[in-house]
């Protein structure tokens, strides 16, 4: 019996041993690598083709520069992916519910960027930090409130993809918990929570699927200033 709706969101543990490392793995076990072979299968050519029309995308709009992270933001973005939709599973836990394990991603990503930029380019990366004609005025301000924006960025990552998974799960949660209590005295109420709860889990799904995405995506934007 769950006594808190958050304690669906506890890291479990079995004999003392944190199930979030088993978890973490499960992507990599899950994802199937392509073989040898000259033609493979339907699975892996849908995933191949998923991939390259990802990673497409994704480096359009970078420079040639930040190319050599293809391998690594596709990468990020399978890996999360699918912990978010291994949570959906009845009975699993979702590792990307976490702010510890998103921030722990967010971060050195982030500091990255910012790495590689100061390496680079250092006075086009300390120029972001001071719009071009501002007035005299305005400049210590400016400088301080770019200054926060740029240390807010990873904090905004982590919280992003915590809170739209937390807030979807929490829904599915109550109206799940709200079914099962009216279907014995309610028939017909039960019969619309149900349907609601099925639309909701599709949501989820997109969800789940959008919110990889846009983590990633925010990910190549801060490397295309920086690139």
């Amino acid at each position: 019996m769950v006594l808190n709706l958050f304690d669906q969101f506890m890291s479990p543990t079995h004999f003392g041993v944190p199930l979030i490392a088993i978890a973490l793995t499960l992507p990599w076990i899950m994802i199937p690598s392509p073989t040898a072979r000259y033609v493979n299968n339907r699975l892996i050519s849908l995933q191949g083709w998923f991939i390259k029309t990802f990673t497409r995308q994704l480096l359009t709009p970078l420079n040639k520069g930040g190319h050599k992270w293809a391998m690594m933001l596709t990468s990020l973005m399978l890996f999360i992916l699918t912990l978010n939709m291994l949570g959906l599973l009845p009975y699993t836990f979702t590792p990307t519910t976490q702010l510890s394990l998103n921030m722990g991603l967010a971060v050195p990503f982030w500091l990255s960027t910012i790495i590689i930029g100061l390496r680079n380019q250092p006075t086009i990366s300390f120029g972001h930090l001071l719009p071009e004609g501002t007035p005299t005025p305005l400049i210590p301000i400016l400088i301080i409130i770019e200054t926060i924006s740029l240390f807010i960025r990873p904090i905004a990552l982590g919280v992003r993809l915590t809170a739209n998974l937390t807030a979807g799960h929490l829904l599915i949660q109550l109206i799940s918990m709200a079914t099962i209590t009216l279907i014995s005295t309610m028939t017909t109420v039960a019969l619309f929570t149900a349907t609601l709860l099925i639309l909701l889990t599709i949501l989820e799904v997109a969800v789940a699927l959008i919110q990889a995405y846009v983590f990633v995506l925010l990910l190549s934007l801060y490397l295309q200033e920086n690139v």
